[in-house]
């Protein structure tokens, strides 16, 4: 079955402020020729741009059957995604309204946590140079400019060598495709997770789950946080994280905040809601383990320059004492082409070979350990309660 490549509920995002790679750094030394799984080639580089033509998706293995059972310890039997109705939702990628009972309740029980939520103020659109004292201000701890993060931030994993594979804003038409490429090579991801997407393909979702994939929050509309009121906050991720358990059974306990964009307030409502955030690594102020992949779609980068990133990334992460986590999307089908036809070839090709799982895994937990309804508490439990 052939999709268009965009629908008409896209989320919309804007060019890093950041450098998509870092842009000194060593080329990696050469390692044996990338290896493709059977009955999957590359599309060649020169077909992957913003105007390309649609290919044929790759339809699901299997449709998850209502009432199955995970294979997670203590997941309750997987919810009936057909009687999901949207009408029962906010609107489709938009900032979802704080009036709602639900929402209220969400914000009481943000009240009730225990945490102090900073008194920050709300940031202006358009990033750093748009809030040029909130960049200077230092206590508010703005990972946006100039990368800084608290011990509650996952960035790397700890062992060298360990990348934490990681895809945001889906489900989407080609995630599918992705996860026949992860089935074939054996792999297993991250999903950071869209509740506008989820809304629009809630069968794939549960593939993603019942396929032992990692899922988490990247909020309900992929609105930059740090530009929100704390009440806006705690509906982009209370939404989220309804609409997830509605469709799996099951909360997730990590976060990503859109953009990267996090601060000391973002970080203290994520955590009093349960989740943990997780950004991707960074080296220094200005260079982050980002391949840029995203912005292949709008025609603002080349495959080529995606390919240029990856190659200064994993050059920099073969020299780093611990582990790694990249910035992906399995939005587009662009990026989805380059994940699956280069990125992932190279890296499994790579010599020392790297391990390559979830986040939750890379530090060395299990995928129980990655929803509320399973954590046993023991080996993964939730962030003290207290001033942030």
């Amino acid at each position: 079955m052939t999709y268009v490549k965009q629908h008409r509920h896209q989320p919309r995002h804007v060019q890093s402020p950041l450098v998509q790679a870092v842009e000194h750094l060593p080329r990696h030394p050469p390692r044996h020729p990338p290896q493709h799984p059977p009955h999957y080639p590359p599309l060649p580089l020169a077909s992957i741009t913003y105007n390309q033509s649609s290919l044929a998706t790759v339809p699901l293995d299997t449709t998850a059957v209502p009432g199955a059972q995970p294979t997670l310890a203590g997941a309750p039997p997987l919810p009936n995604a057909a009687l999901l109705s949207p009408s029962n939702y906010p609107a489709l990628d938009l900032p979802p309204p704080t009036d709602s009972q639900l929402v209220q309740q969400w914000i009481q029980d943000v009240a009730n946590s225990g945490f102090s939520i900073p008194n920050i103020p709300v940031n202006s659109p358009g990033g750093c140079p748009n809030n040029t004292a909130a960049a200077a201000d230092s206590t508010r701890c703005w990972w946006t400019c100039g990368g800084c993060t608290r011990d509650t931030d996952i960035t790397t994993c700890p062992n060298t060598l360990q990348w934490g594979l990681t895809y945001d804003d889906g489900p989407a038409y080609y995630t599918p495709n992705l996860l026949d490429y992860l089935d074939q090579t054996n792999l297993k991801s991250t999903f950071f997770v869209v509740g506008s997407r989820v809304i629009e393909f809630p069968a794939i979702l549960q593939a993603e789950y019942m396929g032992n994939h990692q899922i988490a929050v990247h909020t309900w509309s992929h609105t930059a946080l740090t530009t929100q009121t704390n009440e806006e906050i705690i509906a982009e991720l209370g939404w989220s994280k309804k609409v997830i358990k509605d469709v799996l059974g099951v909360t997730p306990n990590m976060m990503r905040p859109p953009y990267g964009d996090i601060d000391d307030r973002v970080r203290a409502i994520s955590i009093a809601m349960g989740l943990t955030p997780v950004i991707w690594t960074r080296i220094s102020p200005t260079a982050t383990f980002d391949t840029g992949d995203f912005n292949i779609h709008g025609g603002l980068i080349s495959v080529q320059q995606v390919l240029n990133n990856w190659e200064y990334i994993i050059g920099n992460a073969t020299s780093m004492s611990n582990g790694f986590i990249v910035l992906e999307h399995d939005l587009f089908e662009q990026t989805v082409e380059v994940a699956t036809g280069y990125i992932l070839p190279d890296a499994l090709a790579h010599q020392p070979p790297f391990t390559i799982e979830p986040v939750i895994s890379c530090l060395n937990k299990p995928m129980t350990d990655a929803y509320i309804e399973t954590n046993d508490n023991k080996t993964n439990p939730p962030l003290a309660s207290g001033t942030f």
